[in-house]
């Protein structure tokens, strides 16, 4: 699982680099499903709603208010389950608790390789419930039950088990000073940490911040999406299962303007960390700000190029852009939004680009055999098809799709623009959807000016045979990741982050614990030193 892919469900064999003639290939035979699929009466999911209350020092609790609020079914629009809905005041009993565990219970005080020990039996307590957390996330969320099951729950394990692992490695250093000095640094847990994950990629934003936070000896509030809030509470439940103390982990459901603007003003949270869109994360740092000035790391919003050059073999080309753009439906912050293709292969490529699109299966997410699920809620669903109209209005051609799919649930026909202009809305803004609009170049020169040319930096994909291409490529694009004749390559191990407004500071890898401690200095004067 160490070099496991997000893009593993279409991972196929592509040439990586050449020179001489000489070509490296990676990646293993892809699967295609070229039947169309109709959205019939949907599956019933094989798993129940276990908890929908808030998890507050270890418990789970009604809201104050006794409000709850419906989660929806992205298949349908029918209500899954009405879930408790916090506010400012559960906010204010959840950092009470994470501020109590951290300044007197057992979890920073712990030893790291009993910190870690929890964290390994807590991978292995998912692990074992692979398939059920995975069909709430798909029911929740909307997508795929394969990629829930065989990508992103075991990816889910494998951030545990990498931050289990860092645990007991965070340490400070011994530095030489000028004068008969013993200076030491200390790398101290940061304090009680409020995280907010999107809806997106429920599970894996929830370990992308909780694994390095716990890891680190944090005390956390997060704060679940409203459109997804079921699988957060299944595997924190699990976290206390496996040994957690109380009050280490809270987990608050809520609505973004009650529970995740009070969260973010608390004046007893000591770190922010946020995944969401570029306003939204406009208005968490405002708001840190005005409070304690807590740190905030943010994972923002993305408008990613992906750029294929004149050498490129067009069926690779076309399939790895294809999964680039509608992966998760589209709903993907680093998205390749923008397919920038050299005029030399433009027509050949456009054409095969509207042949793959008409062939992808769109249909419920627990089907085998389908590709694309529904978008997420109803807001979601219209802003894509506002989209999709602002295209065609503002002169670009819809080459295929364009409208919803079926007539239940949120479901949107794969759509492929041509002949996209770089000042039309398609092209600047995070649609968040299965709309892949296509652009043509023809210099390296202008396509690196018109990539960096928007208010988003969070990835590019690049695809050429050719190595200097690719290494002129990958230091001129401003962006936090570069993936070159790949796509969505996700490792515990990599860092990601953006630049530019979409975002500060990096998750994942060694880079991600640095969110989450202080270093302190100490400075002790020696008397009759031995040696300096």
């Amino acid at each position: 699982m160490a070099g496991r892919r997000i893009s593993s469900l279409v991972a196929r064999s592509l040439p990586l680099l050449s020179r001489g003639g000489k070509q490296t290939y990676v990646g293993r035979g892809i699967s295609r499903y070229s039947t169309a699929a109709a959205v019939e009466d949907p599956v019933k999911p094989p798993v129940s709603v276990q908890y929908d209350k808030l998890l507050i020092n270890g418990q789970f609790v009604d809201a104050a208010s006794g409000k709850t609020f419906p989660t929806l079914d992205p298949r349908t629009g029918e209500v899954i389950a009405h879930v408790a809905e916090g506010d400012a005041e559960d906010i204010d009993r959840a950092v009470a608790a994470a501020s109590k565990a951290f300044d007197e219970g057992p979890w920073p005080k712990m030893t790291a390789y009993e910190r870690q020990k929890i964290l390994l039996r807590f991978a292995d307590l998912v692990e074992k419930h692979n398939d059920e957390i995975a069909a709430l996330e798909t029911w929740d969320n909307g997508k795929l039950y394969e990629q829930s099951a065989q990508i992103e729950v075991p990816m889910f394990v494998r951030l545990f088990r990498y931050y289990a692992g860092w645990a007991d490695k965070i340490h400070g250093l011994t530095i030489p000073a000028d004068g008969a000095l013993h200076v030491q640094t200390l790398h101290e847990p940061i304090g009680v940490a409020g995280q907010i994950i999107p809806w997106n990629f429920p599970l894996l934003m929830f370990a992308w911040k909780v694994g390095p936070a716990l890891a680190c000896g944090n005390t956390i509030v997060l704060k679940t999406a409203e459109q997804t809030p079921l699988s957060a509470l299944v595997v924190a439940k699990l976290l206390h299962e496996a040994g957690l103390p109380d009050g280490v982990l809270n987990v608050v459901s809520g609505f973004g303007p009650t529970a995740g603007a009070a969260l973010c003003s608390h004046m007893d949270v000591d770190k922010l960390a946020f995944t969401g869109s570029t306003d939204t994360g406009k208005i968490v740092l405002e708001l840190a700000a005005k409070s304690n000035l807590k740190p905030v790391t943010l994972e923002l919003g993305g408008k990613s190029p992906f750029i294929v050059c004149e050498d490129a073999d067009v069926d690779q080309a076309v399939e790895l852009a294809h999964f680039a753009l509608f992966f998760n439906q589209g709903q993907c912050c680093c998205a390749g939004s923008r397919t920038y293709v050299h005029e030399k292969v433009y027509d050949e490529f456009l054409e095969k680009a509207k042949a793959r699109a008409m062939k992808r299966t769109v249909g419920d997410p627990f089907k085998a055999g389908i590709e694309q699920g529904p978008q997420i809620d109803e807001e979601q669903f219209k802003k894509i098809l506002r989209y999709i109209r602002s295209g065609k209005e503002s002169g670009a051609t819809l080459e295929t799709g364009g409208d919803r799919f079926g007539t239940k649930g949120y479901y949107v026909q794969p759509t492929v623009f041509s002949n996209v202009k770089e000042d039309m809305l398609i092209a600047k803004d995070e649609i968040f959807g299965p709309v892949q609009t296509v652009l043509k170049f023809k210099e390296l020169d202008d396509v690196i000016r018109r990539a960096n040319n928007s208010r988003y930096g969070l990835a590019a994909g690049v695809f050429t045979h050719n190595l200097d291409t690719a290494n002129t490529l990958m230091r001129a694009l401003r962006v936090g990741t570069v993936w070159i004749n790949s796509f969505d390559t996700f490792d515990a191990t990599i860092p990601f982050g953006g630049y530019k407004m979409s975002g500060i500071g990096r998750e994942k890898g060694e880079y991600s614990l640095k969110n989450y401690l202080q270093v302190k200095a100490v400075v002790t004067p020696l008397k009759n030193p031995a040696w300096l």
